[in-house]
């Protein structure tokens, strides 16, 4: 796992977490008072898991940042990653199994194989790109 944090703060803005990271049964990718949460798991035949669903229960946050996520499944990626001060603070490339997660910061993607295809997740509610982001220069 790559963890990139913030030469402005200090705070981690960035994760990469690679197909080949992914080696115990159970890993918790995200701190606990991230928006977005992921954990990977490496699960053997015959595994299962006890049936539930989740309920609904209030926020506390008056205000959050929208968080995203990008699963690479075939193809590959190249991520542009950004400090709080918009500046270039990495680019690592993804593979198939590859993720990337951004907390914080700025991010643009760049398709590098034709037939690209990725997961791109993000915290919701979404409310339109007015309401949800900034575009660097």
């Amino acid at each position: 796992m790559e963890k990139i944090y913030s030469k402005v703060d200090g705070r981690l803005l960035h994760l990469i977490n690679r197909i080949n990271d992914i080696d115990s049964e159970r890993n918790n990718l995200s701190s606990d008072n991230a928006y977005l949460q992921c954990a990977t798991m490496k699960l053997s035949e015959g595994k299962t898991f006890k049936a539930h669903k989740h309920f609904e229960r209030p926020r506390i946050e008056e205000k959050y940042i929208p968080q995203e996520s990008w699963m690479v499944f075939k193809g590959s990626v190249k991520c542009i990653l950004y400090d709080l001060d918009d500046s270039i603070i990495d680019t690592p490339i993804l593979y198939a199994g590859d993720a990337s997660f951004t907390y914080f910061g700025g991010h643009t993607y760049e398709i590098l194989e034709n037939d690209t295809i990725v997961y791109e997740y993000k915290t919701g509610p979404y409310e339109g790109q007015s309401n949800d982001k900034i575009f660097l220069k």
